[in-house]
C-alpha cells in the first residue's frame, strides 16, 4: 500500500510547532565554580551537571502546572536560567537571584547519604523563586518562601524534619510552617495556591485570601490549628 504523503499544510503545522517550542524553550546552564573543594568535587560525582539541568527543566515543568500557567503569557518571561555551585559561608543552603540559583557547596557535602534527594528538594525550591509572582515585592517573605517550599512538598520532596501540618506559631512564618498551610488551604479549594500566585502578579494584600476562600487569613490560621489540634 502506498504511504499517504504529508500534505503542504501538515508541513507547514509541523514547522510552526517546532518553532513555537524554540521561541519558549528555556535555557539551563550549570556552573561548578568550586570543583576543588569537599562539597564541589561531590557534586561532580554523586550528582552532576547533566543531572541538574535535567532537574531544572523538570521542576520548571512542574512549576507551570502547580501555577496553572498553560500559556507563556502566564509566565515570567524568562529565557535562560543559571545555576552555580559555589561555596559560601553561614547556614544558607542556597538562594535566587536575577535568574540565577546559588547552591552552597557545603550543603552538598553534609549531606553524603541523601546528597540527590536533598539537592533535588532545593532545585525545585529555587526554580520555584524564578517563576513565581511576589506581587511586585509587596508580599510578605515567609509568604514567598512559604509558596517554594509548598511546591516542594507537592513534588515529594520534602525533608523529613520540616515541621508537621498544624505547627508554627504564625501563618506567613515562612518555608514549612506557611508550606502546610498553604496546602491546607489548597485542600479547601484545589488550585488556591495558583489563584493566588495569579493575584500577587502586580501586587499584594492579605484579603487575597479572603477573596479566594471567603474567610480572612487569620480564621484560616485559627481553623487549620485547630483542625490538628495545635493551639
Amino acid at each position: 500500500m502506498a504511504q499517504k504523503k504529508p500534505s503542504f499544510l501538515s508541513f507547514w503545522l509541523l514547522i510552526l510547532a517546532v518553532s513555537i517550542h524554540a521561541v519558549h524553550a528555556v535555557d539551563y546552564t550549570v556552573t561548578n565554580t568550586v570543583a576543588n573543594t569537599p562539597g564541589g568535587a561531590q557534586f561532580e560525582r554523586d550528582i552532576g551537571a547533566q543531572y541538574s539541568l535535567q532537574t531544572m527543566d523538570s521542576s520548571t515543568n512542574f512549576i507551570w502546572r502547580v501555577f496553572q500557567q498553560n500559556t507563556p503569557s502566564d509566565r515570567k518571561d524568562v529565557q535562560k536560567v543559571s545555576m552555580f555551585v559555589d561555596d559560601f559561608d553561614g547556614n544558607v543552603v542556597a538562594y535566587a537571584v536575577n535568574n540565577e540559583i546559588h547552591v552552597n557547596a557545603r550543603f552538598i557535602q553534609g549531606n553524603p547519604n541523601d546528597a540527590i534527594t536533598g539537592f533535588t528538594g532545593v532545585v525545585y525550591h529555587e526554580m520555584t523563586h524564578i517563576w513565581q509572582w511576589n506581587g511586585n515585592g509587596q508580599a510578605p517573605s515567609g509568604l514567598i518562601d512559604g509558596i517554594a517550599d509548598f511546591v516542594r512538598l507537592k513534588a515529594g520532596y520534602a525533608p523529613s524534619n520540616w515541621a508537621q501540618p498544624g505547627q508554627g506559631d504564625k501563618w506567613d512564618h515562612g518555608y514549612d510552617v506557611t508550606a502546610r498551610f498553604l496546602d491546607y488551604c489548597n485542600s479547601l479549594s484545589n488550585g488556591f495556591v495558583a489563584e493566588l500566585n495569579k493575584k500577587m502578579r502586580d501586587g499584594y494584600s492579605d484579603s487575597f485570601f479572603f477573596d479566594l476562600l471567603g474567610q480572612t487569613v487569620d480564621q484560616l490560621w485559627s481553623d487549620y490549628k485547630a483542625t490538628y489540634n495545635t493551639n
